[in-house]
């Protein structure tokens, strides 16, 4: 049951955030908001004995916002949010939004099991200080998880947030792909203005954006791997774990193809995709913090059951980046 603080935000945002400006993120009157731009995918670190270290968080903010960067996406995958208490969340959110600039957008990830879960999560988020939700799919009943449920969920959920919705699909993590005729039905919602996509099927995106150009509805990569293709097809931006330790390579990749500078752009798109793979399906968040330790970031342990990298598996992640001149 939704307390009458969360309804009582409910009913004085919604009408806010249909039409918001913040940090003059607005696309245009009565367009909804631009999310178009690079984000890193922010990594949560822990302390040897598995507590959020929000020092260490600052610290890689700090380090990572000399990077033109659009924003920057909390509690997502890489976030390890699964593993993290409601108040955790919350917490994170709350320390990056204090330590980031007003100019650089906060994609919260928001998404629960249930709508109701959802609803709350979402709304608790915009309290903290979250420019937009990023609501991934539930899953747990995946068998059940149809194009008729996904719509009902996440119109429930855009219906009463008071911030904007992006769509978030990650396969590799949920066993489900957002279907696509879900997409373009939730679309039309005003308070729907994207998707992350992680699939990394760039037929799917470009698909994606044909059957939403009508509506003012963006699409993110979700991968640095496929960035330039999915450029090419229509997206306006990337959520990029690669980010957190290649920052100035992907934002190189995104202006050489927002300006048409498409050899270029194939070259270091080319240089990328061994390293974006390391730190994504081969060896996950293991591997990214390990690689933001090279990096002079901290990266540091996992929570547990995720386990740190083998010897032999650190040699592989690092040969993927000097084989690719990036160590």
């Amino acid at each position: 049951m939704l307390g009458p603080r969360v309804w009582s935000s409910v009913r004085q945002g919604l009408s806010r955030a249909l039409s918001s400006t913040v940090g003059g993120w607005a696309s245009g009157e009565g367009r909804k908001a631009d999310i178009s731009g690079i984000y890193p995918p922010v990594t949560t670190p822990f302390t040897a004995t598995a507590e959020v270290d929000c020092g260490k968080l600052e610290e890689n903010l700090h380090k990572l916002g000399t990077f033109p960067f659009r924003g920057f996406v909390v509690q997502g995958s890489n976030g390890e949010f699964p593993f993290l208490t409601s108040s955790e969340r919350l917490e994170v959110v709350s320390r990056v939004r204090q330590a980031l600039p007003r100019d650089k957008l906060l994609l919260a990830g928001s998404g629960c099991e249930s709508t109701q879960a959802t609803v709350e999560m979402t709304v608790s988020m915009a309290q903290v200080g979250a420019d937009a939700a990023m609501v991934v799919t539930p899953c747990y009943y995946h068998g059940r998880m149809n194009s008729a449920a996904l719509i009902h969920h996440y119109t429930k959920v855009a219906d009463l947030s008071p911030i904007p919705v992006v769509l978030y699909s990650v396969p590799a993590n949920t066993g489900l792909d957002l279907p696509v005729d879900a997409v373009v039905t939730l679309s039309q919602h005003p308070n729907i203005v994207g998707i992350k996509d992680s699939g990394g099927d760039v037929t799917r995106i470009g698909l994606i954006v044909h059957k939403t150009r009508r509506q003012d509805f963006q699409v993110l990569a979700g991968s640095a791997g496929f960035l330039l293709a999915s450029y090419a097809v229509g997206a306006v931006g990337g959520v990029c774990a690669l980010a957190n330790v290649l920052g100035a390579q992907v934002c190189q990749l995104e202006r050489l193809c927002l300006t048409g500078q498409w050899e270029d752009a194939q070259k270091l798109q080319h240089r990328l995709i061994e390293p974006n793979t390391a730190v994504t399906r081969r060896f996950g968040i293991p591997g990214l913090k390990k690689t933001m330790d090279w990096f002079g970031y901290y990266g540091g342990p996992c929570r547990a059951p995720l386990r740190e990298l083998s010897a032999a598996q650190e040699e592989a992640l690092r040969l993927d980046f000097t084989s690719n001149g990036w160590l």
